[in-house]
C-alpha cells in the first residue's frame, strides 16, 4: 500500500497512512513524538573525565526491569551525556517535576562540554552516596545508576543503568509509596510541550478464574 500523504499536511482529509521512509526522519520524529505520549524525563546529570559537571534531559526514557531495577535512556548522537556515561560508567537520573520544569528546559541549552551545567543553569550540586556524579538538590527524586550495556539502533544509543542507589524526599511519600500527586512529575509532550499528570484514577486488573492450561 501506497503512502497517503508525501509529507506532513496541514488538514488531513483522509486516514493518514504511511511507511516511515514516506517522510524525512525529522517529520517521522514529529509524528512519533505526538503519538507516544506522555513520556517521563529522565535529567541526567554526568561527570566528564577532566571532573565537569553536565545536565540534559532526555525524554526517551523508561524503567525496564525490578529485579535488580534498571532503567534505559535514549541518546540521539553521541551527545556529553552519553560520552560522559562512557568515560566514568556512573550518571544520576533526577526525577522532573513542575517545580523545576523552566531550570529543566534551560539545561537542554546546547552549551559547550567545557562549561560547567550547574554553574550556568543555577542548579545546586549535591553529593551523591554511590556514585561521583552529584545530584541536583532542586528535584525531589533521584536514582544513582551504573552504566552497564549500550546498544546502538538507528541514530540512537540505548545506554541501559543499573540503579546503586535511591533517594526520595519526605514530602512527596505517604501510606508507605511515593505519593504521584505529591512529586508532580512532568510529562513530555512534542515539539515545546509539557504537561501535569491531570486527572489520576485507577483500575484493578481482574483476576482470571477459570481452569489454568498447562503445556
Amino acid at each position: 500500500m501506497l503512502g497517503s500523504h508525501d509529507s506532513p499536511p496541514m488538514v488531513l482529509d483522509s486516514p493518514l497512512e504511511i511507511a516511515p521512509s514516506d517522510w524525512s526522519a525529522l517529520d517521522c520524529y514529529n509524528l512519533l513524538t505526538g503519538l507516544v505520549v506522555p513520556r517521563p524525563i529522565a535529567w541526567i546529570s554526568t561527570v566528564s573525565s577532566d571532573g565537569v559537571s553536565n545536565i540534559a534531559p532526555h525524554s526517551f526514557f523508561n524503567m525496564v526491569a525490578a529485579d535488580p531495577p534498571h532503567v534505559m535512556i535514549s541518546s540521539t548522537g553521541v551527545k556529553d551525556t552519553l560520552r560522559n556515561i562512557r568515560a566514568t560508567n556512573e550518571f544520576v537520573l533526577n526525577i522532573v517535576t513542575m517545580e523545576v520544569v523552566e531550570k529543566m528546559v534551560d539545561t537542554a541549552t546546547n552549551f559547550p562540554p567545557n562549561e560547567d551545567e550547574f554553574e550556568l543553569s543555577g542548579l545546586t550540586p549535591t553529593p551523591s552516596f554511590r556514585v561521583t556524579p552529584p545530584r541536583i538538590l532542586e528535584s525531589k527524586a533521584h536514582l544513582e545508576c551504573v552504566g552497564v550495556k549500550e546498544m546502538e539502533i538507528g541514530n540512537a544509543f540505548l545506554v541501559f543503568g543499573k540503579v546503586a542507589h535511591v533517594h526520595v524526599a519526605s514530602s512527596i511519600w505517604r501510606n508507605g509509596r511515593v505519593d504521584t500527586k505529591l512529586l508532580d512529575p512532568v510529562c513530555r509532550l512534542s515539539g515545546s510541550g509539557y504537561a501535569e499528570l491531570g486527572k489520576i484514577f485507577k483500575i484493578p486488573i481482574p483476576a482470571w478464574e477459570g481452569p489454568l492450561v498447562t503445556e
